[in-house]
């Protein structure tokens, strides 16, 4: 009998959700494939190559017959330091040209409400490879996310948090990626424990931690932080309210075609 297959991100911001598939409980019980961008997740599940995918929230609306995996999460309750607005000193209010990186749909879509809801404003895009260097030499703010974003010298640079400035005009927290399936692999994702993987891999943090040392040169303490403070892997009230909100905007600014209700498994 064939393993479920099942796709995320290698960022470290979804270590604690697939530890528990590579190094616990579940491992050799499920095949996983791991790319470090988001997108490529809603890429392998729109296509139907896994039973279910960790995926930037706003391809919920974008791919069709799929359900939500309840209460397991990459969000943020206020900050999330790991998708953020990049400028050389300039404010938000004055950026008439900004990059994109293409590896979460999530993130360039909330960028583009943040700016046409929030800023009344519409600058002029430019989707790029994620190297912040390059992304500002004809731009004037960069969008970064994931491991890179927690690498940014902030004083060189100036660091807008994508979290905190949603919640700064929302009041609400953000929901960036979910786990989703396939209505049709429903049976077979009912039979992975999502919630139990993420609780395991919460008490395994020090293994996290240790496994990314070479690629984040963040101090253990820090690192630690970002996991437990920053990063929220269950969606509390807020968060939930956010998502309805960020769907309803999307809708209302063209990025999706309509708001489909959540569906959940």
């Amino acid at each position: 009998m064939s393993v479920p297959r099942i796709s995320a991100s290698s960022y470290s911001n979804t270590a604690p959700l697939i530890w528990s598939f590579l190094y616990g409980s579940q491992r050799g019980k499920i095949e996983i494939i791991l790319d470090t961008a988001p997108v490529r997740s809603g890429e392998l599940l729109a296509n139907k190559r896994v039973d279910c995918a960790l995926v930037p929230v706003i391809e919920y609306q974008r791919i069709d017959d799929i359900l939500l995996v309840p209460n397991v999460c990459v969000g943020a309750k206020e900050r999330v330091r790991s998708v953020c607005l990049v400028t050389k000193g300039e404010d938000l209010r004055d950026v008439k040209r900004l990059a994109l990186d293409i590896s979460s749909k999530t993130s360039v879509a909330l960028t583009k409400i943040i700016f046409r809801e929030f800023f009344a404003s519409e600058p002029i895009y430019q989707i790029t490879k994620p190297n912040l260097a390059q992304m500002l030499e004809q731009n004037d703010c960069a969008l970064l996310i994931g491991d890179p974003a927690l690498m940014i010298d902030e004083k060189k640079y100036r660091k807008f948090d994508l979290a905190e400035t949603w919640r700064s005009f929302t009041g609400f927290g953000f929901v960036f990626a979910m786990w989703m399936t396939q209505v049709e692999k429903g049976e077979t994702a009912r039979k992975i424990d999502f919630a139990n993987a993420r609780d395991e891999g919460l008490k395994h943090l020090d293994e996290i931690i240790a496994n990314y040392k070479t690629e984040i040169p963040l101090a253990s303490d820090n690192f630690r932080k970002y996991l437990t403070q920053n990063i929220s892997f269950s969606i509390d009230e807020t968060m939930h309210k956010g998502l309805s909100l960020f769907y309803e905007l999307a809708d209302k600014h063209g990025l999706i075609e309509k708001n489909k209700p959540l569906k959940f498994l």
